[in-house]
């Protein structure tokens, strides 16, 4: 798909003197003003580790605090974009899916969602199926070999998405089980770290439970994956990040209040989702989320290679004592 109508339009929302999206109702208009942002600033806006929070400063912790227990009960990770850097997996697997079954919106092309579209769009609406609902119901919903004319009853359009994800998901694993993908530096240090000061971990991801698992068992391994205390993916809540469902969900599993979790994520609507639960969140972002606004977290990352659990520890332990 071409973005340029979502760039000329997002034009007529950005202000150049100020450099400011004016605002929108609309989730339309949010996604149009957000590329419109990706257009003109494409450089990360972190460089370093930075901490957004406004209310406290960053200091040494004493002995005396010190000597108290340790706030942080269970360290959580999301999946896509904190334990593997995937979104470009999934938006390659996305057309393959169209190209497969010739999904058009016009007759003129197959559905190809570019980078500087699926960036934004994958930020702004969580999980596979969403992401197609809204999108079709924005451009028109397509032809396909699926069905020959666009579905109208909401039977078959449910049909459509149900079919399309099943494949996309199946495609997904092919490209994980290829033996090229890592995990984000780091990652497994702080599980390791995390297990051996028996505090405990989860992972919860928006993504299907089928393709969280594959990524979990080539990722981080099967003993680290049996030993997960909590292990929710999208398939296990009704809503979806930004809803806080998931580590609502987790909290009760891990028997953990909320204040007591940390959780790792790549993302604006994965912040949101921490912090609607009451849970502290750190961010180590990438090259498609570093614009967003993360002014909610604790701190800010680009990677997590030189993290340690202590200074997690320590960041946690700030966060309580400003509250």
């Amino acid at each position: 798909m071409a973005c340029s109508s979502y760039v000329s339009l997002s034009q007529q929302l950005f202000s150049h003197s100020n450099r400011k999206p004016l605002l929108s109702s609309s989730f339309a208009g949010r996604l149009r003003s957000a590329l419109a942002l990706r257009s003109l600033n494409t450089s990360p806006k972190y460089g370093k580790p930075y901490f957004p929070r406004t209310n406290f400063t960053l200091r040494p912790v004493s002995s005396a605090e010190s000597s108290t227990s340790s706030p942080l009960h269970a360290l959580i990770f999301d999946c896509d974009g904190v334990i593997l850097e995937s979104e470009d997996l999934h938006r390659t697997a996305y057309n393959d899916a169209f190209a497969h079954f010739n999904v058009r919106c016009s007759p003129s092309e197959v559905l190809n969602w570019s980078v500087e579209f699926y960036d934004v769009f994958q930020n702004q609406v969580g999980g596979g199926k969403p992401k197609m609902r809204w999108y079709f119901k924005e451009h028109g919903w397509p032809s396909s070999s699926i069905f020959e004319t666009p579905p109208t009853t909401d039977s078959d359009r449910e049909t459509l998405i149900d079919t399309l994800q099943d494949w996309k998901t199946e495609r997904y694993k092919e490209i994980i089980k290829s033996g090229t993908v890592e995990p984000r530096p780091g990652v497994l240090r702080l599980m390791d770290e995390a297990r051996a000061a028996g505090i405990k971990l989860a992972v919860c991801s928006a993504a299907t439970k089928s393709s969280v698992i594959l990524c979990l068992e080539n990722l981080i391994g099967l003993e680290r994956f049996k030993n997960l205390n909590c292990f929710l993916a999208g398939d296990d809540v009704k809503e979806k990040k930004p809803d806080p469902s998931i580590y609502l969900t987790a909290a009760k599993k891990l028997d953990v209040a909320a204040s007591n979790c940390l959780v790792v994520e790549d993302s604006f609507i994965g912040l949101q989702a921490a912090t609607k639960a009451g849970m502290p969140c750190i961010i180590t972002y990438t090259s498609s989320t570093a614009n967003q606004d993360f002014k909610d977290a604790i701190a800010l990352y680009p990677e997590l290679s030189n993290i340690t659990l202590k200074d997690l520890e320590d960041l946690l332990q700030q966060a309580v004592l400003s509250n």
